[in-house]
């Protein structure tokens, strides 16, 4: 089964985690084990080889670096636009090389995406005891700005177009420059509506991740092109802002959007406090994930708004993940759960591609 994995910061995780993504998942963990400047030190899920075990084919990548307005940051970030530009034209160049190593294939339109399903749905190669043979085909990668912060005009936007980006999230954690994120409130400023108007003009496709409850709102009535929300769960299950409420779940389905399953477990349990709650602890599994797949096709009153963003080894690993997932390899296991609670096999397929390959279709069908 092909997998659409919707949301990975793979360049972060590369250029500011320094971890080799080709190398093997236990290498990345026994190279870091004795590092403490970040919690997730040595407990990494995602490299390209489990991945490929996952089938995931097809990715949105990120490129994301953030600008700090005050001292509110439960995200470190940048004292300027132009230093996180800087950031995410290193993060650029890290995908160009990993293209040129032959890890990934960066996919732009259309004919891209249709020349790379043919490939993914040839057979993989027998699996084989020696690395070297295994499966080697190249993951699609569809880029994405997580937050527009490092836009320091909106010719660098079009610079990033031309440069591949096909995906923008007008906000992260906090205020941003050209809109409000995570746990703030309010709506866009002058220079968000700008941004949103010339994502339109260039066919970049809108991700609400992240965006405050009132961004949220605005943008769906000011942006007609396609929209998706990357990596979310239900704010009536896990209440925080930073949670989808039904009537934002509502709204996107009007649109045909498809909302990404996040695999962070704060999210995905309530009642979860960084640094002390543990996977173990709560109890969070592929289950819990599967009740917010079904909250969400109940709400909207179909499977086909569902889908996968994983978020996995974004700035948290496996101290932090449904217990069941020690790599993403182990996201397969979700579609038992969506099985158990009666989910049909196309609905499932869905799930993991088909929803997020139909709102890509249809964002690049003009292209």
């Amino acid at each position: 089964m092909l997998v659409f994995d919707a949301h990975l910061d793979l360049a972060m995780n590369a250029v500011e985690w320094n971890r080799d993504l080709s190398q093997p998942l236990a290498h990345l963990r026994a190279r870091e084990a004795h590092k403490r400047d970040k919690p997730d030190r040595g407990r990494g899920t995602v490299s390209f080889d489990e991945m490929r075990r996952a089938g995931i084919g097809l990715c949105v990548a990120t490129q994301i670096a953030r600008v700090e307005h005050d001292a509110y940051s439960p995200v470190a970030g940048w004292a300027s636009p132009a230093q996180a530009w800087a950031m995410t034209r290193a993060q650029r160049a890290w995908y160009d090389a990993m293209e040129e190593a032959g890890e990934i294939r960066i996919l732009r339109n259309l004919h891209d995406l249709d020349q790379h399903l043919a490939l993914w749905s040839s057979p993989a190669p027998v699996p084989s005891p020696s690395p070297a043979a295994a499966d080697r085909r190249p993951i699609g990668c569809i880029l994405s700005l997580e937050g527009a912060d490092s836009l320091v005009t909106l010719q660098h936007l079009e610079r990033s177009w031309n440069d591949g980006l096909r995906a923008v999230g007008p906000a992260h954690y906090g205020p941003g420059v050209y809109a409000q994120g995570t746990s703030t409130t309010g709506g866009f400023n002058a220079r968000g509506r700008d941004l949103l108007r010339e994502m339109q003009r260039l066919g970049i496709l809108l991700d609400v991740t992240h965006l405050s409850d009132e961004c949220l709102v605005e943008a769906l009535d000011l942006f007609d092109g396609p929209v998706w929300a990357s990596h979310h769960l239900c704010r009536a299950l896990v209440p925080h802002q930073r949670q989808l409420p039904d009537e934002h779940l509502r709204l996107l389905a009007q649109r045909d959007a498809v909302v990404g399953l996040a695999l962070d477990a704060w999210m995905v349990v309530p009642g979860w406090v960084r640094g002390q709650s543990t996977p173990e602890s709560t109890g969070a599994s592929l289950r819990h994930v599967a009740e917010h797949a079904d909250h969400i096709a109940q709400v909207t009153g179909s499977a086909r708004h569902v889908g996968i963003g994983t978020d996995l080894d974004g700035a948290f690993g496996n101290e932090q993940t449904p217990r069941e997932v020690q790599s993403i390899a182990d996201i397969l296991q979700l579609a038992d759960h969506l099985r158990a609670r009666g989910w049909s096999q196309p609905d499932i397929e869905g799930v993991f591609s088909g929803n997020f390959l139909r709102v890509l279709r249809r964002a690049w069908s003009g292209s």
